[in-house]
């Protein structure tokens, strides 16, 4: 067995292991099952990618994140190191292609999602395999009282029969007390070693604000420092945030799951290199960046809970330098967020007419459509039924963490070619042209009947076996097709969607009736505990936070807005009040205007305006000036 110190040092370039990792990778390699609670950004994934690298064989990793899997296996591969992933978007074909180089090809490491232990040849292929290790990662979806629980994740204690001599190892970032009692007994660990560190971060000042003009304080915080992310909860406040902040000459790009693949790259890559330091993004940013000098995190709304609260602040000062995380906020936003999480949660019998409506739009029989996967555009879909689609997305995201169905809001394809001319002219025509007959005779090879039907082909997968890009690979084809060659046809679509179970309608759903009362009583109480955090303006807001994850701190953190509100010299609210009545009794203003004429301090200045809002002596027109009553 390798020195773990060794493989960190040979493939990940560094000297030394953060807190706990090296008890965690000690523990899993003398075959002990364990539970790794590490705070975001403490390092997770070398916890099982080192012990892996020690040992003979290959590592399982379940994991629910697509994103995740990809982004770690460009990273492997990049270091050299064999990885593969088994998403919910292969077809039958490709996936027994997949397990046999799984257990034949010599592969280090093996993802996929939870959702895959459904399917037998799945369950098969992992009791032959020779693993050294299984990394149950986001172990917090096995609970139902975890921030993202997916009944799914439920099967996952099949891998102790599977594999009843592989230790396990399960990781999150975010866990109640609750949630870890929880995940060692779902996943059934045996006398599991708990490893947790602390979730205080010493440098990171959390600072909570109620303001009415968020975009003036904001243009403030981004003057002390602009290398940010700033969170807002949809795709077109991203942009028109990042539009109105472009027009103050401030460089800034919008990030969103809606952003072609490339653009997000060069966007992620910008932002990198500080040519345009502030992002301005939805909570699609963020796996896998571990950008040591963003120095702010901002958030424009509510988050939903305070497990994704916390994780996104924890992008900021990964350096260990000091840096700030500041949620500005006002009374509307608690009525947005109740509208946005907790208002349009689905009901079973909801669900049960979407999961119809659905399985008829891709006209699946009953009994029929086990992992059949189909390209969804999600626009059309809900035009065609008259259905809203805050709703419906909400609807789809539960069918989705039910295990009923895999939905990629990932850009997907469907491509279906035909071969118009004789095998004769067209290996005529491949001998003149070697750049189409590269991409044109893997195609034969792969799809047999293509001269006599359309088939349907993967472009991912011929790019694969070509070597070439995916966009190389179409733009063969294209030319191909003005040669009259071929026939294509390309269905751009903004989803995929896998349906994992065979359609049995109102049965498939009724055993999951429970857990999603359970899941939506939970998002509930989430959100109530953010508003809960937002309303406690005496405790440190890290031991708020700290309390939550169930850790004890003895001492008040001193940076927070809470703690600096103590230190601070009291205010002189009846001057302050006095000098604000004047100023309104010539002029309604709002408040930004206000706080350019008085000469005292902003935030003592807007914590007395809303004193005198909430007591009637001044009220808000819909212009958002104020005035006296």
């Amino acid at each position: 067995m390798d020195n773990p110190y060794n493989i960190l040092e040979r493939y990940w370039g560094f000297t030394e292991f953060r807190p706990k990792q090296l008890e965690i990778i000690e523990a899993v390699t003398n075959g002990l099952d364990s539970m790794a609670l590490l705070p975001t950004g403490g390092g997770k994934s070398v916890c099982y990618q080192v012990p892996a690298m020690m040992q003979h064989g290959t590592c399982l990793v379940v994991t629910p994140l697509v994103a995740l899997m990809i982004d770690q296996i460009e990273g492997l591969k990049e270091k050299g190191i064999k990885a593969m992933a088994l998403t919910g978007h292969l077809p039958t074909d490709r996936l027994v292609e997949l397990l046999d180089n799984a257990r034949y090809g010599g592969y280090k490491f093996l993802y996929m999602s939870p959702e895959r232990l459904q399917h037998d040849l799945v369950r098969q292929a992992v009791k032959e395999l020779d693993l050294n290790l299984i990394a149950v990662d986001e172990a917090h979806c096995i609970s139902q009282w975890g921030h993202d629980f997916r009944p799914a994740y439920r099967s996952l204690s099949i891998l102790q029969e599977l594999q009843p001599d592989t230790p396990m190892l399960a990781l999150t970032a975010t866990a109640t007390p609750e949630v870890v009692s929880d995940v060692i007994t779902q996943l059934e660990l045996r006398d599991p070693k708990i490893f947790k560190a602390s979730f205080e971060r010493p440098n990171l000042a959390l600072v909570v604000k109620k303001v009415q003009d968020k975009r003036h304080y904001l243009l403030e915080l981004l003057e002390a420092d602009q290398w940010s992310i700033i969170y807002v909860r949809s795709r077109n406040q991203a942009v028109e945030l990042a539009q109105w902040l472009e027009q103050q000459d401030l460089p800034a790009h919008a990030y969103h799951g809606g952003i072609p693949e490339k653009d997000k790259i060069q966007r992620q890559s910008e932002w990198s290199d500080g040519l345009r330091p502030i992002m301005v993004a939805t909570n699609a940013f963020g796996m896998g960046i571990d950008h040591d000098r963003v120095r702010q995190v901002v958030h424009m709304q509510l988050p939903e809970s305070l497990e994704s609260y916390y994780q996104e602040v924890g992008r900021a000062g990964r350096d260990g330098k000091p840096a700030q995380a500041t949620l500005l906020w006002n009374d509307a936003d608690k009525v947005q967020a109740k509208r946005q999480f907790v208002a349009d949660l689905p009901s079973i019998e909801q669900l049960k007419q979407l999961y119809r409506t659905l399985s008829n739009y891709f006209q699946i029989s009953y009994g029929e459509g086990r992992f059949e996967i189909f390209g969804f555009n999600f626009q059309h879909f809900c035009d065609t039924y008259h259905l809203g689609r805050n709703k419906t997305f909400k609807a789809l995201q539960a069918l989705d963490r039910m295990g009923i169905i895999e939905l990629s809001k990932q850009f997907g394809r469907k491509t279906l070619v035909r071969f118009l001319v004789s095998s004769e002219k067209l290996l005529d025509h491949f001998d003149k042209r070697t750049d189409h007959a590269i991409v044109g005779q893997m195609v034969l090879r792969q799809y047999g009947g293509i001269f006599e039907d359309s088939r349907k082909i993967s472009l991912e997968r011929v790019a694969q076996q070509t070597g070439l890009q995916v966009d190389r690979v179409l733009e063969m084809l294209k030319q191909m097709e003005a040669l009259s060659l071929i026939e294509l046809e390309l269905i751009e679509t903004d989803a995929t969607i896998t349906f994992m179970v065979p359609r049995e309608d109102d049965r498939t759903l009724n055993p999951l009736a429970k857990d999603l009362k359970a899941l939506n009583n939970h998002k509930t109480q989430q959100l109530a505990s953010v508003f809960a955090f937002l309303d406690e303006v005496l405790t440190c807001r890290s031991n708020q936070l700290l309390s939550y994850f169930g850790e004890t701190q003895n001492h008040a953190c001193g940076r927070c807005s809470n703690c600096q509100k103590r230190t601070d010299k009291p205010i002189d609210q009846q001057a302050i009040a006095q000098a604000i009545i004047s100023l309104l009794k010539d002029a309604s203003m709002d408040s930004r205007g206000l706080m350019e004429k008085l000469t005292f301090d902003s935030e003592d200045c807007l914590e007395v305006l809303q004193i005198m809002l909430e007591s009637g002596q001044v009220k808000m027109a819909a212009n958002n000036k104020f005035y006296l009553t």
